[in-house]
């Protein structure tokens, strides 16, 4: 019986061949945490009288959820971090740096490699092909100073898409379609394994969407096969010798098939409190809904390819005058090139407050924590009540598109009404 190919790369780490539902110990490449979980990770690893780090060069810890710190034991923190990964050798991604899953994905991150963060969308990994999962800090601190893991051996769901995306039709819009289709819990500690000639025709930047948000179903990991996407994008960041092919056996076993039709799709939105409360964006419980706040960034919708689309959409237009539009660029990298490009010039002529990297209003911890009673589109990956620091707002989730023409609305509108 074949692999697939969460059972290829785990196995690959145990010493042996695995299958679903086992449990093994596996060697871990790489490991992440954030100044949100870094430090809990930390004081459990001094707890245990674990005082060396495995691989020190394979541990990075980010200072991206507060960047920079609005509080003062926020700041603590970060110090704290710093200190600790100054003894031990550990990596520090500073202030401005980015989010880790986006930095991991340019400097790191590799096909076929187990990379485990104290952060649940670590899963974004799995665009480049890795096995890249969420884990609580403890059993990252335990990965950090061991270098290797216990887990058991995710079941797989075959999620085949084919046919051409519809214009302003986006990888944001298909990932909500399927956790629509899903739910919340649907893919508990599954593997989601994207396949199909829709998938292959996307570009990595639309991949990390779908892997990004395949914990938002329940799922232990999104993971999409190693191809020529993979090796020109490893190539543009000077790392082509990271490149490797890994994918599913033809014939491996799964689950189950999720079949869909791309050519079907709309403009999909995440009403609140839920991520699976899905709708298209032309649905009665959607059109005309005043907007407060647009906010685009994210380890899911912050890259340059988004930004791209939000300037090209807002290009010699202005928001809308009672609509705050914030954008935060994932990384320095994407900073530095929209800069270069002329996209930051033409969002802030649009109206746009632009933010250093980080992860911005996303956790609720500054850079535009909303009122009471406001409601905000957000290209983010949860709108859970509360998320964005205030439990009495409301948050949507949509496309940069989407978010791009309801900036220039007031409400929430259809991308495709935009010229």
């Amino acid at each position: 019986m074949g692999k697939t190919m969460v059972e290829r790369i785990i196995g690959q780490h145990a010493g042996r061949e695995v299958s679903a539902g086992e449990i093994v110990v596996a060697q871990v490449d790489l490991c992440l945490a954030q100044d949100g979980t870094g430090p809990l990770a930390v004081r459990q690893m001094q707890k245990l009288g674990l005082t060396k780090v495995a691989n020190p060069e394979n541990v990075v810890f980010f200072l991206d959820h507060a960047s920079p710190s609005p509080r003062r034991e926020l700041s603590n923190d970060h110090r704290f971090l710093r200190e600790f990964a100054a003894r031990t050798g550990i990596r520090v991604s500073d202030l401005g740096e980015g989010i880790s899953h986006q930095v991991m994905s340019e400097r790191y991150t590799r096909p076929g490699a187990i990379l485990i963060g104290a952060d649940s969308h670590t899963c974004t990994g799995g665009a480049l092909g890795a096995f890249a999962t969420g884990m609580g800090s403890t059993d990252v601190a335990i990965g950090i100073a061991l270098g290797k893991t216990w887990l058991r051996v995710p079941e797989s769901v075959k999620v085949q898409v084919n046919g051409a995306l519809p214009r302003r039709v986006y990888a944001k819009d298909l990932m909500l379609h399927i956790i629509g289709l899903l739910g919340s819990d649907g893919a508990d500690y599954q593997s989601l394994e994207f396949c199909g000639d829709t998938i292959r025709a996307l570009g990595m930047s639309e991949r990390m969407v779908l892997s990004n948000m395949a914990v938002e179903a329940g799922a232990k990991c999104g993971l999409i096969a190693s191809d020529e996407v993979t090796r020109s994008f490893l190539a543009e960041q000077g790392r082509a010798k990271d490149f490797c092919s890994i994918g599913p056996d033809p014939d491996a076993s799964y689950e189950r098939t999720l079949e869909i039709d791309a050519t079907s799709l709309r403009p999909m939105v995440s009403l609140p409190h839920t991520v699976d409360n899905v709708k298209p964006v032309d649905h009665a419980d959607v059109v005309g809904t005043k907007i407060d706040q647009v906010f685009v960034g994210t380890c899911t919708n912050g890259r340059l390819e988004d930004l791209r689309l939000l300037a090209r959409m807002l290009r010699g237009k202005r928001k809308h005058p009672d609509t705050r539009l914030i954008v935060v660029p994932a990384s320095k990298k994407v900073f530095l090139a929209a800069l270069k490009e002329g996209v930051i010039e033409t969002l802030l002529e649009a109206g746009a407050l632009v933010n250093s990297p980080g992860c911005g209003p996303c956790v609720g911890v500054h850079c535009g924590v909303l009122a009471d009673g406001e409601c905000c589109l957000s290209t983010a990956n949860r709108n859970f009540k509360g998320r964005m620091g205030n439990p009495e707002a409301f948050i949507y989730l949509a496309s940069p598109a989407t978010a791009a023409a309801s900036a220039l609305k007031g409400e929430i509108a259809d991308p495709r009404e935009v010229t």
